[in-house]
């Protein structure tokens, strides 16, 4: 029996990914795939990537924008998924500085749209994208998802944790189970041009100095995109009931007396970003010109993923390591620009 699966988002980074391993990897799923195609990145790659998944007959493109309440409201008519899988958000921390109404319409408005959806056309299952930047000034580390997240330092930040509070708020009201994702520093091919990884290869292709903030005195739980992949359809099945041992006078941030979940999907293993930059030169045989530069407003300095509660519910631990990822991305870069096997400059 076929079971339809709607990802927003996808034709983005990591729903073109999750789309795409679906359609290849599940043959009784119908994906439902909406994305608005718009222009915070080169639309030329969301395009490059949708025009892959439209190659399998189990998936359904739908253009349109997640604050859209009537165009949403008609795919859960439409279509009435078994599990909604919502990735579709205004990414990027700085731009929030510059753009934040953008932030509220999709972040916002548009993860209302989707929970209306829920509410009115029950699903199994709803999964939705949160992001490490929710712990914000937290400076404790691993980060878990049992910390207090009430210190955002950017408002793409904040967005991502009212989207959590929003779920929740549907989870007790309405049954609705909901399952949280917190990512960290996602990479890989077919990545966004505005991730510091994508940005340096770009800046080292062109011969033109990279922007390195903090003076590089940086960290990041870098985490292969393939393993957040592996993550979310490992955690589809796994449909959150309400915990019974809640307890409402010393309460779990990470659970509920309702049937909802945070999960934080990362390496597990926070890496240097010089060091980052180092595997990228090793791997592309660039050489990078770095311009070292300040700590930069809404950013943090070290993310670290505590992954014990995605392991100890799924079995599942990524663990691609940073210099086989960037190897992945550099060899894809290398194919996608068509700029061969050897430097360019």
């Amino acid at each position: 029996m076929t079971q339809t699966v709607f990802i927003t988002g996808a034709a983005g980074f990591i729903g073109f990914h999750l789309a795409k391993r679906l359609c290849e990897s599940k043959p009784d799923m119908h994906v439902i795939g909406l994305d608005n195609l718009n222009d915070y990145y080169d639309p030329q790659l969301k395009t490059d990537r949708l025009a892959l998944l439209e190659k399998h007959d189990s998936f359904t493109f739908v253009k349109g924008d997640l604050a859209d309440r009537a165009l949403v409201s008609s795919i859960f008519e439409k279509y009435n998924p078994a599990h909604v899988i919502h990735l579709g958000a205004q990414a990027g921390v700085r731009y929030s500085l510059e753009n934040p109404y953008s932030y509220i319409d999709s972040n916002i408005t548009g993860t209302l749209n989707i929970l209306e959806g829920c509410r009115h056309y029950p699903v199994e299952h709803l999964i939705f994208a949160s992001s490490s930047s929710v712990y914000g000034a937290n400076t404790k580390i691993p980060f878990s998802e049992t910390d207090l997240v009430a210190h955002p330092v950017s408002l793409y930040a904040a967005t991502k944790k009212s989207n959590e509070m929003m779920a929740h708020s549907y989870a007790h009201l309405y049954g609705i189970p909901c399952t949280g994702l917190r990512f960290f520093t996602v990479y890989g091919p077919w990545g966004r041009p505005d991730m510091a990884y994508f940005k340096f290869m770009n800046a080292m292709v062109a011969g033109k100095p990279i922007d390195v903030y903090n003076h590089g005195k940086m960290k990041r739980d870098f985490t292969y995109v393939d393993d957040i992949i592996e993550g979310i359809i490992r955690l589809m099945p796994n449909v959150p009931a309400p915990d019974k041992n809640w307890d409402s006078s010393n309460p779990n941030p990470a659970s509920s007396s309702a049937p909802y979940r945070l999960y934080n999907i990362g390496n597990n293993q926070p890496e240097n970003l010089m060091d980052m930059i180092t595997i990228l030169q090793e791997e592309s045989g660039l050489k990078a010109e770095l311009n070292m530069m300040p700590m930069q407003a809404g950013d943090v300095v070290s993310t670290y993923a505590d992954i014990d509660s995605l392991s100890d519910d799924t079995g599942f631990r990524p663990d691609t390591s940073l210099r086989e990822g960037l190897r992945r991305f550099v060899g894809w870069y290398r194919e996608y620009y068509d700029l061969g096997n050897g430097p360019t400059k």
